[in-house]
């Protein structure tokens, strides 16, 4: 089936033409066929590298041609920017993937708009109008339906958008699905599964110098050096392919990269440049090793690093410079980095209470997927490595042929259900316990169970505690949000989070960053940092003698959760107090990707704590407002004023402030060549030009003011009066205190 001969903009098929597509993969025509572009819901199942994002801009631009918007929703903000840049040429494509309590208006007049599950389940919580005008929406990864800490939140999102627009066409993209007839019957959709790759790809178990295919076998060099998994990267390179290697660690990540760069010393004059670019940027001991890996033609790509460094490793990848990558399994989750051979070297991983356990059937198959790079690679290859001969008929009955595990919702999970419920009936989705019960039978949980009778004492449950939370009314079996749970729908923060936030707030004398920190570190929607057992005299010396600035008792049921949260709270305590990256990450035992994580979520749980403390401690708000600024620069509150102004961040703040310009009226009275010493002559000018900006537009209206001094924390709900605590619902929150 030829491109041109599809009712599609010329201009698309150009510049597929332009990369040398103009006939469609089979199970791309297999799409077409099953209406693709007659707006009928389709389940594509298909291998990696078998052009399902071709699938999704056809049906989009066939959209766009009949006047609709389309909505791609994907799992990671690194891939939303990735699909943002690559649907950008021949539409008008928005991106969105943070802000959780803004409506984003702006975005409806775009044709494609590309965002996380997350943001446009805020987006509905938010009532975001253009929503019920989407046309098309295309899942990628629809997969992690299942997954256990998001699954809930996609499948909820994907039922609201149905219901919003009953004429919705959804696309789901997935490599693994384990049970595509049950998602493709909930989403009434046509299935079109294929095993078809434009890349031949052979999977094995290496062991002794050989790999075992169903097929054959496959000699590998042995002795080229000590260890199985830098062998069979070693031999891929040696005939020109580039090799991934999946561990089950940050440090394996880090061991075997340095290995293989001792081992490959490549003299790829591209790799100079990107290892003298890391070097620029370092700042830890981390950067520096990285910057070594690269410059030999190897790296380590995982959570910890910057993601700017990150970017520099797959750029240097998928140019061909690095020959290389050790890997934790980020990789696989979606970003296009295919290679000739990729090792899955680790087939076990920790996980907390259980020891070491396989990983799954259905991550394996994503790794393996990413063999074989099309219109590169003659074929791919993914190796298992086997520790005996017994092990290596086990690797392919466990994993190679065994299909991926079967989706299962996790919208019955306790603890999953009440934020949701609080968000349908906030945005008047289900507002009676039938209602409830008729939108979760809309559900894939409702699809696969055929009835959701089984949900009702969870539902039930979530009712009573939004009630007695009074987050909902009931007005003779009809709920209504009270003003503190839709403020707490929009925030889009657990139930749980925000009821320890206002307990926290109420019960407190005296306002502390490090207290609030801490509650906020404490809360189900914060990752706190692990505690080792040399952290424990420091933290516990730190609670006994700051004990007045903490705003949680010490729970002797839980010691470890209160401590975990303490810790994260003085790493973020920290960071605010100009700290450097080189120190946290030494003083902490973390990684610069764990500082940006760490202060992303808190950033957003502070902004959330400046909204309730206006509505239940006014007195606090701006306390909070600030500290929310400092957690968003990294700065002591005595830069604030500072970097108010566009353009000065915590370093340009810290170079006016350490020359006594404390303050914007400070450094207007400095003068413009004052400044250009300090700063250089462009910031200057950019400096000076708002000043006369705001002599235009008067007081309280230009930068610096009273307006935007909360950094956009004053918006929503007004002030209304403290609420009284009772004893159930200081109980509900026992953990919290």
């Amino acid at each position: 089936m030829r491109l041109a001969d599809l009712p599609v903009p010329a201009d698309l098929i150009d510049r597929y033409a332009a990369r040398g597509i103009t006939d469609l993969y089979p199970p791309q025509a297999a799409c077409v066929e099953q209406g693709l572009l007659e707006k009928r819901n389709l389940l594509v199942s298909i291998p990696t590298a078998s052009g399902k994002t071709l699938v999704a801009e056809l049906a989009m631009h066939a959209a766009i041609a009949r006047g609709g918007t389309c909505l791609y929703i994907v799992p990671l903000r690194a891939l939303a920017a990735e699909k943002y840049t690559e649907f950008s040429t021949g539409a008008r494509v928005g991106i969105a993937t943070g802000d959780y309590d803004r409506r984003d208006d702006h975005l409806g007049r775009f044709e494609i708009v590309v965002a996380t599950s997350e943001k446009v389940d805020s987006l509905l919580r938010n009532r975001t109008p253009w929503l019920a005008d989407v046309a098309l929406l295309v899942v990628d990864e629809v997969h992690l339906v299942g997954s256990p800490d998001r699954g809930a939140t996609l499948e909820l999102v994907i039922a609201k958008l149905r219901r919003l627009n009953p004429s919705l066409q959804v696309i789901g993209l997935s490599a693994t699905i384990g049970n595509p007839a049950a998602l493709a019957g909930w989403l009434d959709a046509a299935l079109v599964a294929s095993d078809w790759r434009p890349v031949r790809l052979r999977q094995g178990v290496y062991f002794r110098g050989q790999i075992r295919f169903h097929d054959g076998c496959r000699e590998v060099d042995a002795t080229a050096s000590k260890s199985d998994d830098l062998n069979l990267c070693l031999d891929t390179i040696a005939e020109g392919g580039q090799s991934l290697v999946f561990v089950n660690s940050r440090r394996n990540a880090e061991g075997f990269a340095k290995r293989a760069a001792s081992a490959i010393r490549s003299k790829e004059p591209a790799l100079a440049d990107l290892a003298h670019r890391i070097t620029d940027l370092a700042v830890t001991e981390l950067d520096r090793t990285l910057a070594a890996c690269v410059s030999r033609g190897a790296a380590f790509h995982h959570a910890g690093l910057r993601r700017e460094y990150r970017d520099l490793v797959e750029d240097g990848f998928r140019s061909g410079a690095i020959r290389c990558i050790a890997s934790t399994p980020t990789l696989a989750a979606g970003l296009n980095l295919p290679a000739r051979r990729v090792v899955v070297r680790d087939c076990f991983r920790f996980s907390g209470g259980q020891g070491m356990v396989p990983i799954p059937v259905q991550e394996y198959h994503q790794m393996a997927g990413r063999a074989g790079r099309p219109h590169l690679d003659p074929y791919g290859e993914a190796v298992l490595i086997a520790k005996s001969e017994e092990a290596i008929d086990e690797l392919f009955e466990r994993y190679i042929d065994a299909p991926p595990e079967p989706i299962v919702s996790h919208c019955g999970d306790p603890g999953v259900l009440a934020g949701h419920v609080l968000s349908l009936v906030a945005t008047r989705f289900a507002r009676t316990q039938e209602e409830l019960g008729a939108f979760m039978q809309t559900t894939f949980y409702g699809y696969t169970h055929r009835n959701t009778t089984a949900l009702e004492p969870s539902i039930d449950e979530a009712l009573l505690f939004l009630l007695d939370a009074e987050m909902i009314s009931d007005l003779s079996g009809r709920y209504e949000p009270t003003e503190y749970g839709s403020l707490v729908s929009r925030l889009y923060v657990d139930p749980l989070t925000a009821e320890a936030i206002t307990f926290a707030l109420q019960e407190t004398e005296e306002y502390s960053d490090v207290g609030l920190l801490h509650v906020l570190s404490a809360t189900p929607d914060m990752p706190a940092l692990f505690v080792k057992a040399r952290d424990m005299e420091g933290l516990s010396r730190f609670a006994y003698e700051r004990e007045d600035e903490l705003w949680m008792e010490f729970p002797w049921e839980d010691q470890e959760s209160f401590y975990r949260a303490l810790k994260t709270a003085l790493l973020l305590n920290d960071y605010i107090g100009e700290a450097s990256e080189e120190t946290i990450c030494e003083r902490y035992e973390v990684a610069p990707g764990d500082i940006h994580s760490t202060v992303t979520n808190i950033a957003w749980l502070v902004h959330a704590a400046a909204r309730l403390a206006r509505m239940f401690r006014p007195e606090f708000e701006r306390e909070v407002a600030d500290l929310e600024l400092c957690v968003a620069h990294g700065i002591r509150r005595e830069l604030l004023p500072l970097v108010r102004l566009r353009g000065i961040g915590r370093v340009r703040a810290r170079r006016l402030f350490t020359n006594g310009l404390v303050d914007p009226e400070a450094v207007r009275r400095a003068g413009h060549d004052e400044v250009a010493r300090i700063l250089g002559r462009g910031i200057a000018d950019q400096v000076f030009a708002q000043f006369a900006e705001k002599d235009r537009t008067g007081p309280g209206e230009g930068p610096g003011s009273e307006a935007d001094s909360t950094g956009g924390t004053k918006r929503g709900l007004g002030e209304s009066a403290e609420r009284p605590r009772t004893g159930p619902r200081q109980a509900s929150l026992h953990q919290f205190e």
